[in-house]
């Protein structure tokens, strides 16, 4: 229930904020437009091939009212290695010259994805890289990701929040079902 959010100078703080954001799979809503882009897309879409591309194109991403970027160098360093444990994962997307042009990256907590974050050289890419990433876990008996905190993108999608004690809840229900997402 908890996940890092750096703050630069300070020793890397963990939180578990009052309210976390959530999408359930039956609350999903595509809009009409990218269903449409969905269908024709000519991506490829690869899991855990190349995790350390995407979080480093995650890390290169200017995002409105953000200076700089949290994923600093140890913590490419870091996830990196929970990659190598089987902890963090990782979806690609590829363009048909193979070129890497979206994807995101999260953590299986126990058979819970928790996103940490996306990016997108190409229109719809990181969307397309969400969608993937549902299908593929709706697969494995998912249901529901931690999107850990409400964005506009993300409430575009169907997501909501959680009060802290109904997440934690949520999250140790789901943990006990013993899915093996990965």
């Amino acid at each position: 229930g908890i996940f890092p959010w750096p703050i630069e100078g300070l020793p890397l703080p963990w939180f578990c904020p009052e309210k976390r954001a959530i999408l359930e799979f039956s609350d999903l809503h595509v809009p009409k437009s990218l269903k449409k882009a969905w269908s024709k897309t000519k991506f490829e879409f690869t899991i855990d091939q190349d995790f350390r591309s995407v979080i480093e194109n995650c890390a290169k991403t200017k995002r409105v009212h953000e200076s700089g970027t949290w994923i600093t160098d140890e913590f490419i360093s870091t996830y990196t290695e929970f990659h190598k444990l089987g902890a963090a994962h990782s979806v690609e997307v590829w363009d048909t010259d193979e070129n890497l042009v979206g994807g995101l990256y999260g953590v299986d907590a126990g058979g819970v994805f928790c996103g940490e974050s996306m990016f997108y050289k190409e229109s719809n890419a990181s969307k397309f890289a969400l969608l993937f990433l549902i299908e593929h876990l709706k697969s494995k008996g998912a249901d529901w990701i931690d999107v850990q905190v409400m964005t506009p993108h993300m409430e575009t999608f169907g997501a909501k929040e959680l009060a802290r004690n109904d997440f934690l809840d949520k999250l140790e229900r789901t943990q006990k079902l013993g899915l093996r997402i990965f």
